[in-house]
């Protein structure tokens, strides 16, 4: 991480030097504003507001997987020429915020979707591991009381450790998409009155969503779901209520599981007659592949949406197509 974080400030530093000494002009020939997201989310969110009436880039290249994604100097050079730079904060865009500290932003719109949400700690739920990266303390406490207790028997989270998957409930998503709104009306007035009609349609799309998920789970048999992966859908989960378990939170480091973890896991399918168990996209499945041959389950993905692949951007995958995939995924599963 330290290695990680000087290659960075030398980054930065070489490309301030060579900024400096260039007149950079943030529009480009066409008269449209530059526009640059790190996530596809953001991406796809900004796509539906402007549509092409600005010059749209996405830093985080389909198929990255972006808790260990490094930026480049390009990446640096087109964060300072934007008009708007729109990220979403959190562990996986620290980033992003080095680089912003670093520059002159002035006139430049600078939008961290996490200040638009209410935003929830990550929560460690009964059986999950912990990560030592973000608590140590709380890793002492719990190896303390493990002769005792052989896993945690409530879910209690990680204070001040943001969950920053925020777009995975779509009642985010509109909040999220009016930041974006009223950034681009402002930077842009000219097309405001379009970013805006745009974006009232758009959150109507999200508001059916929204209620077609509700409807899902409030007539589900069951209201708990098992993921063999990590759990980036917090916000999903709290927003509709589900009870979950997993190996491990949204951000974690760990790849492996321990075999205690993987004992609760086939202990809470088989007790709680869990007929399929969720991946995520991008993931080796390993863990997920465990505990279905362990169990007899099936496996069904849940897409947190946080990157795609680069055959789903081909061929044009959405925020709204994913999350109606998942939609279904959720039925089967909760059924």
């Amino acid at each position: 991480m330290l290695k990680k974080i000087l290659i960075l400030i030398f980054s930065i530093s070489l490309l301030i030097l060579f900024i400096s000494c260039s007149n950079v002009n943030n529009k480009k020939n066409d008269g449209k504003i530059k526009v640059v997201t790190t996530i596809f989310p953001i991406y796809d969110f900004t796509k539906n507001i402007a549509g092409d009436n600005v010059n749209l880039q996405m830093i985080i290249k389909p198929g990255i997987e972006i808790h260990s994604f490094n930026s480049t100097p390009a990446d640096i050079i087109d964060i300072q020429n934007a008009d708007v730079f729109i990220y979403i904060g959190g562990e996986s865009e620290a980033w992003a915020e080095k680089i912003i500290s670093s520059m002159d932003t002035n006139g430049k719109k600078i939008v961290k979707l996490m200040d638009y949400v209410t935003v929830l700690d990550e929560e460690i739920v009964e059986g999950m591991e912990h990560d030592a990266e973000h608590d140590h303390e709380e890793e002492a406490n719990h190896q303390e009381h493990a002769a005792e207790d052989e896993h945690v028997n409530e879910a209690h989270t990680h204070e001040g450790v943001y969950d920053e998957h925020i777009w995975t409930a779509p009642k985010n998503a509109v909040l999220m998409v009016n930041a974006i709104t009223k950034t681009l009306s402002e930077i842009d007035a000219d097309n405001a009155d379009l970013y805006k009609s745009n974006a009232d349609k758009y959150n109507q799309e999200l508001a059916l969503l929204d209620n077609e998920i509700r409807e899902a789970v409030n007539s589900s048999k069951r209201k708990n779901i098992v993921f063999g992966d990590r759990f980036p859908f917090r916000y999903l989960a709290d927003e509709y209520n589900l009870e979950y378990r997993a190996p491990f939170t949204g951000c974690s480091s760990q790849m492996d599981a321990s075999p205690k973890t993987i004992a609760y896991l086939i202990n809470y399918i088989k007790d709680n007659n869990i007929p399929y168990l969720y991946y995520i996209e991008l993931s080796n499945e390993k863990i997920a592949n465990t505990l279905a041959e362990q169990t007899g389950v099936s496996k069904l993905k849940l897409h947190s949406v946080q990157n795609v692949s680069k055959e789903e951007f081909d061929s044009g995958a959405t925020y709204l197509s994913i999350m109606r995939d998942n939609l279904e995924s959720l039925k089967k599963g909760l059924n």
